[in-house]
């Protein structure tokens, strides 16, 4: 799998304004970052924890809300998406237009900038958007650091964090979310075998705040 690799400029902003007139043009809500199987392995995970279906959940960089469609597909009813890149939400807001899921809530957000209403929630999300972030060219530690803030002071203490990659190893994520976060586990994810050497291509892991 390949998945573009774009820095977090108006480049976003572009390629989401290209899905939100497919959208408008033929009900295709776009691409589903790293594909179905990694949102069956979240709600999986969410159920077989028996995480109450009313527990406040945040998608940082929600990109098309395809996520929180199949969330409040699966029951869960208090379910938050932020994204950054404006046509990002007007896109998600679309289809949960189509969807008939208003009680979804959408918000044009920096997640390296929150707003105070951002606070509390129980479980937090995240499919690329740690990626994005570390894919910047201006000062992409600094931004990866802010990030592990902005997490700390939205979640919950002992709040669930998801996080698929395909940029980092699972010790990499270790050490990134170590202030803070402790690893609870590690998800199953697609292997790959190259040159003899069996790898993954994504990481998804959960964290637990401190």
């Amino acid at each position: 799998l390949q998945y573009p690799i774009l820095s977090l400029d108006s480049s976003w902003d572009a390629a989401y304004e290209r899905e939100l007139q497919s959208f408008q043009d033929i009900g295709d809500a776009g691409e589903i970052w790293f594909g179905e199987e990694s949102m069956v392995r979240i709600i999986r995970w969410l159920e077989k924890q028996k995480i109450p279906l009313d527990s406040s959940v945040l998608d940082i960089g929600t990109g098309n809300g395809v996520l929180l469609i199949e969330l409040a597909k699966s029951g869960y009813t208090n379910l938050t998406g932020i994204d950054y890149s404006p046509s990002a939400i007007q896109l998600s807001e679309k289809v949960r237009e189509k969807e008939g899921m208003s009680n979804i809530k959408l918000k044009v957000e920096d997640f390296l900038a929150p707003s105070a209403e951002l606070s509390g929630f129980e479980i937090c999300i995240d499919k690329g958007t740690f990626d994005a972030i570390s894919l910047s060219p201006d000062n992409a530690v600094g931004k990866r650091k802010q990030y592990v803030r902005s997490l700390c002071s939205v979640l919950k203490p002992e709040g669930f964090f998801l996080i698929t990659s395909c940029n980092w190893t699972k010790e990499e994520l270790l050490n990134e979310f170590r202030e803070g976060f402790e690893i609870l586990e590690e998800l199953p994810t697609p292997k790959f075998c190259f040159g003899g050497r069996i790898g993954n291509s994504v990481t998804a892991l959960v964290f637990q705040r401190k």
